[in-house]
């Protein structure tokens, strides 16, 4: 299955995941004057850490790239072997094809290790997930895996990762959130998965709605981090929708 989402609200020129799924990001004009934020030593080594690990491209020729791909199998179909790690299998998944590192393009390793870390750390909301358990779902639904790289792709865009300082609020706050967790990128991205899903479901949502989805889901994660009594990432009202 492929979505289809309009190239209008790709940030800057398209960046198209896979085959047809592209991330969903604001669209800002180069003359846009945008204020930015000073960090603390801490924070600025917090931040280029997590953009060493944005800089990793998937690459089937490392081993541990490799290992973590079929962990990911091992931990969404624990009762099912992989024959190979190019396989039909990986559509059950929701990869566009037998090869799961040509989505893996738009994301990077890191999308593979958000993944990895929500199925790990919560177990339940990956199963739910993977296999549409919760709501009254859709004949035609999103593709959770290519999905899931679609999500890690519209936070680093959200977040400005991969400016020297961050240019907006939410990109301050999230840094904050990030010198005291070093695995806020991926705790966040476990959150905002589980809210896209909420999402589609509140709006009934199928395929054709993803890019309205995306765009809902962000504009909620940037007013929650916004707000005054949250302190950490558990406090995000959306975090409650996690389950391990």
């Amino acid at each position: 299955m492929v979505l289809f989402v309009t190239a209008e609200v790709v940030a800057g020129s398209a960046a198209w995941l896979g085959r047809g799924l592209s991330c969903v990001c604001a669209q800002r004009r180069e003359s846009d004057p945008r204020p930015s934020f000073d960090l603390t030593p801490a924070q600025e080594e917090c931040l280029q850490r997590l953009q060493l690990r944005i800089d990793v491209a998937y690459d089937s020729s490392i081993p541990e790239h490799r290992e973590a791909l079929r962990a990911l199998w091992n931990a969404a179909f624990p009762d099912e072997e992989l024959r190979d790690l190019i396989s039909e299998q990986w559509k059950e998944m929701g990869w566009q094809g037998k090869d799961p590192s040509t989505d893996f393009r738009g994301g990077g390793f890191i999308s593979l290790e958000n993944l990895l870390y929500l199925a790990r750390n919560f177990p339940k909301s990956f199963q739910d997930l993977l296999r549409k358990q919760e709501g009254d779902r859709s004949v035609w639904e999103y593709p959770f895996a290519v999905a899931g790289v679609n999500i890690t792709f519209m936070l680093i865009q959200m977040l400005d990762l991969e400016a020297v300082k961050p240019r907006t609020m939410v990109g301050a706050t999230f840094l904050k959130f990030l010198s005291e967790n070093e695995s806020a990128f991926d705790l966040l991205y476990c959150i905002t998965f589980k809210l896209m899903d909420h999402q589609w479901l509140a709006m009934r949502a199928s395929y054709m709605d993803f890019n309205t989805v995306m765009k809902s889901t962000r504009r909620q994660l940037e007013r929650e981090l916004l707000l005054e009594d949250v302190t950490r990432l558990e406090d995000l009202p959306s975090y409650s929708l996690l389950s391990r």
